[in-house]
């Protein structure tokens, strides 16, 4: 499987971020993994790395959706102002632990590529790769 150049994790909890990066490198689904721990660090680490069409903007953002300082609903808001072009071809899933019928709406009406529930497992994220870059993780 070819590789996504590069992926961004936007999630407070450090916990829930080490064990994700834990399985985005045992799967090799990509060769540079960001980490953010709200949405205002996941802004800025998109400012550095999407000012040109470089290998370093992300090719998927997994996006926690309760967070302090910033959270992912406050994220996309923003997200969708950015003037970058890549932005179109950036996939951006929703991690969430809440099932509210309030936020399930919420996050159906965004421009958003979807939402898993948490914890991350390798058939969530192989249903990703597959759905929206026709790629198959290698069988492990």
């Amino acid at each position: 499987m070819q590789k996504l150049t590069c992926a961004l994790l936007v999630d407070d909890d450090q916990t829930t971020n080490y064990l994700n990066q834990l399985l985005l490198k045992r799967l090799a689904v990509t060769n540079k993994l960001l980490v953010a721990l709200n949405g205002q660090e996941a802004l800025e680490l998109l400012q550095i790395h999407c000012r040109e069409a470089t290998q370093d903007c992300p090719a998927l953002i997994l996006l926690d959706v309760k967070m302090p300082v910033m959270d992912g609903f406050a994220f996309l808001e923003a997200y969708y102002k950015l003037p970058f072009l890549q932005k179109e071809a950036i996939i951006i899933v929703m991690l969430t632990t809440s099932l509210h019928p309030q936020d399930v709406d919420r996050v159906q009406k965004l421009n958003i590529a979807g939402f898993l529930n948490k914890p991350l497992t390798e058939d969530k994220i192989n249903a990703v790769l597959e759905n929206h870059f026709n790629r198959h993780l290698p069988n492990h």
